[in-house]
């Protein structure tokens, strides 16, 4: 089986206007699209678009504006026609997708990491779905001409509200090493000058997704995913406490592009 787990240590570290930093301990799944009803038939506590301890529902991903994309489609038909719509033919390669999925009903899933990996094991393409605490998604496409080695980097206009205390007119750079028996991601904010101000870096080891492993990490995590939206929120409240300007979606609607449900007011 391709599938696994990742054990992770995310790091956010905001460098200016005031310092803040603060770490989280969480766990991924990383799965192979073409194994997840497999997954959900041989462990008892994940399903597939059904509740249960961890479910794994297609609708809580790709699902931002997209000609590809279309809603009630299985996840791995909607990023076969994304990867098509950017030029590049999956044919029988593996598509892997690191993420988190829905934890006893609640989903909220910061970012999420597509793979497509070819027979001889080597990487060829990768795709960076960014989502927010209000439910919108964006995608950040990474070609092979921005592959070095097992590392996809990428600096592009961010066009896109992760958090309110964030200028939006910045530039998202992406390092991604795709995952073995570990893994380093780091995602910066940079400003038009190429200085980086916010810095997120998520790291992870590898372990086996068997039943004894998915509810040990069940355990040592409860509720992952309404543990990280519980502690975005805190140090939200924290950096409001210090001061720290809001940045108000109305106040700038042309810096927010191709995402999906982009906001009304």
């Amino acid at each position: 089986m391709n599938s696994c787990l990742y054990e992770c240590l995310v790091m956010h570290n905001r460098l200016e206007p005031r310092r803040n930093r603060f770490y989280y301990r969480i766990f991924m799944f990383y799965l192979d699209l073409d194994e997840i009803d497999f997954i959900a038939q041989k462990r008892i506590l994940f399903s597939r678009n059904r509740f249960n301890v961890f479910n794994f529902r297609d609708s809580d991903h790709l699902d931002f504006t997209s000609p590809a994309i279309k809603k009630g489609r299985p996840v791995k038909e909607n990023i076969v026609s994304y990867f098509a719509e950017n030029g590049i033919e999956t044919g029988d390669q593996r598509i892997m997708l690191l993420t988190s999925v829905c934890t006893m009903g609640y989903q909220f899933n910061p970012v999420s990491f597509y793979f497509l990996i070819d027979e001889y094991n080597d990487p060829v393409c990768a795709l960076v779905q960014v989502g927010n605490a209000i439910e919108e998604q964006k995608p950040y496409f990474i070609g092979k001409e921005n592959l070095r080695g097992h590392r996809f980097y990428l600096d592009t206009p961010k066009y896109f509200d992760v958090l309110p205390f964030i200028d939006h007119n910045v530039n998202f750079h992406f390092n991604l090493e795709v995952p073995s028996k570990k893994f380093s991601i780091k995602i910066d904010d940079q400003n038009k000058e190429g200085k980086k101000f916010f810095v997120t870096t998520l790291i992870g080891n590898k372990r086996k997704l068997s039943g004894f492993n998915l509810a040990w990490l069940s355990i040592k995590h409860p509720f992952v995913t309404l543990k990280v939206v519980i502690l975005i929120h805190l140090q939200g409240l924290k950096l409001w406490l210090l001061g720290m300007p809001y940045q108000k979606k109305t106040e700038y609607p042309e810096l927010l592009r191709e995402a999906y449900k982009p906001y009304r007011p």
